[in-house]
């Protein structure tokens, strides 16, 4: 794991033992690493070598929103687990690690002691503070000091410029700062006409914009698109499509939604996932909007074409139905339908804008959405 210089710090600090000034420095900058699942993750294990376990859950389930499948995150939670003899929530974990990483020893060594020592009573005896620390990821630290990191890169950097100029005098290569790509926003903009006509005089419609409206709501949706915030700005652009904003105005929001992309669980920003009751008070505007929504599968039905089933939403702890979506998916996935699972998927409204089913896109499911 590649860290800066104040992250590496602190990861050598601990390294050496000095969990304190490890914390200190990490707690300091806290606002500064907001999102940040490097600094989440680091300070999460070095919460866990240095014993302040409440702290390290913490920072372990920070890092775990932002990348769901990373095995170091789920090592960190399943020894917690384990730690409190909850081994079905640690199996869990350890499981989800061998299948990323099969050959993964911390995994496979913590699977080994909990069939070994297969109760309660036994497991206890055996997790000692120095085999449970054995069985924790390990805390990332460069192992350059500061002098030499600057002079290995100045190095690179002065033979980088030196050859990348030849090839690109000899047309070896082509220079990509001349034709640097982008994600496009500037070709999106509104131009002087489109901004003084945003919006249509007369007609039914379901939402009426007065001119500023009209165009902030593009420029947010722009501007949300320019940070890879694709589902927030669908919602703003797909009012603006059941509005009476102009047809320049539409067709341009249309453009803009042909250049969205399809979202993973890894990469999907949960700060923008609509909730079941949200979509149902106002589908239009969520049309097509990706979602990720846990519960129960029911009345699955596999063909040679699809897989389709009834989704629960909201019932994965089994006490809160919030409604029940047809989900279809058209390549191969797998459920256990005793099991919670989260469902990836595209919203789709029938034209009558009365029910809501989802295209899958992907599913998780462990045993430990439960929690």
């Amino acid at each position: 794991m590649k860290i800066d210089p104040l992250l590496s710090k602190a990861a050598r600090l601990a390294k050496n033992n000095d969990f304190d000034g490890a914390i200190k420095i990490l707690k300091a900058e806290e606002d500064r690493y907001y999102g940040s699942f490097k600094y989440y993750y680091i300070y999460a294990v070095i919460c866990l070598y240095s014993g302040s376990f409440i702290e390290a859950l913490t920072f372990f389930r920070q890092a775990e929103k932002i990348k769901m499948k990373d095995p170091k995150v789920m090592l960190g939670l399943a020894v917690l687990y384990l730690k409190r003899m909850n081994t079905a929530q640690a199996v869990d974990y350890y499981l989800d690690v061998q299948e990323i990483e099969p050959k993964n020893k911390i995994a496979k060594n913590a699977l080994s002691v909990i069939r070994k020592h297969n109760t309660t009573e036994e497991l206890s005896d055996w997790l000692t503070p120095k085999r449970l620390t054995k069985l924790f990821p390990p805390i990332p630290v460069s192992f350059f000091t500061k002098k030499t990191v600057i002079t290995c890169v100045l190095a690179f950097f002065v033979s980088f410029i030196l050859v990348f100029g030849l090839l690109i005098s000899l047309r070896v290569v082509s220079n990509p700062f001349r034709n640097r790509s982008a994600r496009p926003t500037v070709e999106f903009e509104l131009s002087g006409q489109e901004r003084r006509a945003p919006v249509e005089t007369g007609g039914s419609y379901m939402y009426i914009l007065t001119r500023d409206q009209a165009t902030e709501l593009y420029d947010r949706a722009l501007s949300l698109f320019s940070v890879y915030r694709d589902e927030a700005a669908k919602v703003n652009l797909n009012r603006l499509l059941e509005s009476n904003a102009s047809t320049e105005l539409k067709n341009k929001s249309r453009l803009l939604l042909s250049f969205m992309e399809v979202p993973r669980f890894d990469n999907f920003n949960r700060n923008d996932n609509p909730s079941y009751a949200e979509v149902r008070s106002e589908p239009a505007i969520y049309r097509d909007v990706h979602v990720i929504w846990r519960g129960m599968a029911t009345n699955v039905e596999v063909t040679d074409e699809d897989i389709r089933f009834d989704f629960l939403v909201g019932y994965d702890t089994r006490r809160t139905l919030e409604g029940i979506v047809p989900v279809i998916f058209t390549t191969p996935v797998s459920i256990i339908t005793d099991r919670p699972l989260e469902v990836l998927g595209k919203i789709v409204i029938n034209p009558s804008y009365t029910d809501i089913m989802l295209e899958g896109v992907a599913i998780h499911q462990s045993g430990r959405l439960e929690q």
